[in-house]
């Protein structure tokens, strides 16, 4: 995974622009690659991987929000349009997953990482697969992950803002 944990002031552009060549371009630049082959085969597919973080905003992450928003959106449309020939497409939405993410990103001090226990990978990866097997658009692993991305569309954006905002700020703060 790639993310940087802060604020868009004072952090490194070149860091901020590699995490859309990743989250971003890659994603299409490989799916255009191998897509119309799948196509023309009628078979085979695709699973991306997104967040739980697609589902809204992410002040003091805004960047990784908002490539993983992306992946979830391009990754739903690209289902639709694999449907009639039989080309899976899935989007993995995991919440907090045991990985180096949060040491990479330097999300380990934020207030969501004291939230609960992360899934394991293992168990992450295999729910993906299983959904990816069943053509299913779109899986969030986790019941509560699963209900927090479903309830987000309901809250008025200014709370979720906030909310959001205040999980990712540091827990001392």
């Amino acid at each position: 995974g790639y993310g940087i944990a802060g604020p868009l002031d004072g952090s490194d552009r070149a860091s901020q622009l590699g995490m859309i060549d990743l989250n971003v371009r890659a994603l299409v630049e490989l799916t255009h690659i191998y897509w119309p082959r799948m196509l023309a085969q009628k078979r085979g597919g695709v699973l991306n991987v997104a967040s739980t973080a697609a589902f809204q905003p992410g002040p003091l992450m805004a960047v990784y929000y908002a490539s993983k928003a992306f992946v979830l959106s391009f990754s739903e449309a690209m289902w639709k349009e694999g449907e009639a020939f039989g080309v899976r497409v899935s989007c993995l939405c995991p919440g907090r997953t045991v990985s180096k993410f949060r040491e990479r990103a330097g999300t380990g001090r934020t207030r969501l990482a004291k939230t609960g226990a992360p899934m394991s990978s293992l168990t992450v990866a295999e729910m993906g697969y299983r959904a990816w097997q069943e053509n299913r658009a779109v899986i969030v692993p986790g019941t509560r992950n699963a209900l927090v991305a479903g309830l987000v569309r309901f809250l008025p954006r200014r709370m979720l803002l906030a909310m959001v905002y205040r999980i990712q700020s540091p827990a001392n703060s």
